[in-house]
Order: structure tokens, then sequence, then C-alpha cells
């Protein structure tokens, strides 16, 4: 009878090392699937005679289309997370070492600081780390990342403490505590040899004030006094402010109570139309007012602030640049 000989199958190695007429090669394990898309498909074919074409007519050519072609890449702008983060976590590689005490600030910002020392201690990168949080809601997060913690009662000297601003101005002077934590961020950062400031590009500011409200805590007792008494100091002549209502962590009003720190006080919000003409000024008037436990302006604190912008880190302060906004 007639025998037919059967060919016998190609493995999938050798199928894809055979060259094959209208198909690209495969991706090397070191090129993206696009680079090796664009360089793969210079061999097509093998070089041949062709018979001359006419150009495709006006009505054909859009219709035209390469198979082989790839829709260009459009990179992605990080989000306003995605740029905390990176400060977040160069705050904490550039300047936290093994055997630190190091302060714990509090804020959307500062959060990605302790994610990452949380990291970084649960790897066994960092040993011997002791942290003072700056509220409760940053002393829940460091427990719950097994973050060992103490308070400035057994630890008064700190090498670093790492926080987030609300507003940074040209002399790196800020404006703290939209989250409510004022007082113990001032309390802890101050004692810190290294106070490292990361924010992302939208917090820098030519002057303190318009661009967020400062704000001032005051003690529960005959509050409202105090807060009239704050509104008619000359150094924030111009301002509105305004009693804190519902979460203290916030300084829009979300309830019909009146907002209550960690330390049991009211928050005053400073509302102003235009910058603070001497913040060291209004510091000193605000903290040698009658009433008032502390404020949010950090003034002559910083020792470095990493800003994150839209074309990479950049770094102000000691061992980094002049301000340049």
């Amino acid at each position: 009878g007639t025998h037919t000989r059967r060919r016998s199958r190609a493995t999938p190695t050798e199928r894809s090392a055979a060259w094959r007429p209208g198909r690209c090669n495969p991706p090397r394990p070191d090129m993206s699937v696009a680079a090796c898309t664009l360089s793969s498909c210079a061999f097509l074919a093998p070089a041949r005679a062709l018979k001359p074409r006419a150009a495709p007519s006006s009505r054909s050519s859009s219709s035209f289309r390469c198979r082989s072609a790839v829709a260009p890449v459009t990179a992605m702008a990080p989000t306003q997370d995605e740029l905390k983060k990176l400060v977040g976590y160069k705050a904490v590689d550039d300047h936290v070492l093994s055997g630190m005490v190091v302060g714990l600030g509090t804020g959307s910002t500062a959060y990605f600081a302790v994610e990452r020392l949380g990291q970084k201690i649960k790897s066994g990168e960092l040993t011997d780390i002791v942290a003072i949080p700056t509220s409760e809601r940053t002393r829940e997060q460091a427990e719950a990342l097994g973050i060992p913690l103490c308070t400035l009662n057994e630890k008064s000297a700190l090498d670093v403490a790492i926080d987030g601003a609300d507003e940074v101005d040209p002399d790196l002077a800020l404006v703290k505590g939209g989250g409510g934590a004022l007082l113990r961020e001032k309390m802890v950062e101050v004692m810190a040899k290294k106070f490292v400031v990361i924010v992302d590009e939208s917090k820098l500011c030519k002057g303190l004030g318009p661009g967020f409200p400062l704000p001032v805590e005051i003690t529960p007792f005959c509050h409202m006094h105090t807060l009239r008494t704050i509104a008619t100091l000359p150094s924030v002549a111009g301002c509105d402010a305004v009693l804190r209502m519902g979460s203290s962590s916030t300084n829009k009003s979300d309830g019909d109570e009146i907002a209550v720190t960690d330390n049991g006080n009211y928050i005053v919000d400073l509302h102003f139309k235009a910058p603070i003409a001497d913040v060291v000024a209004a510091a000193s008037a605000l903290k040698n007012t009658v009433g008032v436990v502390d404020h949010g302006l950090f003034v002559g604190m910083s020792y470095q602030v990493i800003v994150a912008g839209s074309t990479g880190i950049r770094v102000a302060g000691t061992d980094g640049e002049a301000a340049w906004w």
C-alpha cells in the first residue's frame, strides 16, 4: 500500500528558534515586550525581489496599518500618595540607623515613614530601635508594625524625628497641626538632633498663612475668651479665628461637637487672606498668650526638607540645596 511519511513535530524550543516568515522572533529575556516587538520586526521576511507596487490610493491609505506597530506608552504622573511614599521611605533610608531613638510624626505623609521603619525592623536591617510616637494614631500604627516604643519620660534626647508639614516657606518654617497633633509633635521634634520634614511639592509656599489655616491649641476653660484674645493679636491681624468642630484630625468641620485633641484640649484655626508678615513675632505672641497651650508654627527647627515633585525628589536645608520656591 501507499505509505505516508509523517513528519516529526518540532519541539517548542525548535519552533521558537526557527525563522518563520511574517512572524516576530520570540522576546528575549532581557527585553520588554514592547522593545522586542519593535526590534524583531526587522526580521519579518528575507530579502527578495518584489514586483513594483503602486502607492496606495488616498482612499485606501487611511485604512493601511502596520501589523507590528506598537501603541506609544504614556508615562503616568505619580499620584500624591505615591509622592508621599517616596519621601517617607527616603527619610528613613537616609537618616535612620540601628541603635537610634526616632520620633514618629503624624499624618498622611508621616504614615509612610512609619511603614518603612516597620519594614526595616522586621527584615532585620535595623536593630535596637526605639521610637516615640506623636499621636495615638501613630502609636497604634507603630505597635501594629512591631516597632518598639517609649515616651519622652524614658528618652528625652532623640537622634532624628521625621514628620510631614502642611506648609513650608523658603526659610523652612512650617505650619503643622492640620491633623490635630501639633503639641505632641512639637514636644518630640524639638528634642531631636535632626528634624527631617517630608512633603510633596504642593506644600511649598512663598509665605505661611493663606495656603493652610494655622492651628492653635488652647485650654477648654473659657475657650471663647481665648479665641477672641488670639484674634486681636497684632501679629496675626486680619485672621479669621474658627473653633475646630467634629474630629480633631481635620480642620474641615465634620460634626456638631467641639473637636478634642489627644491632650483633651481644643483647637482654634486661624484663616489668613495674606501671608503672615512676621512669622517669628506671631509665634512668640501666640505662645505668650494665656490660655494658649501651643501653636502650629514650627520656626527654626527644620534640619532638612525632602520634597517629592513631578520631576523627582529634591532636598532643601542641611546637606541639600537652598530653597528654590
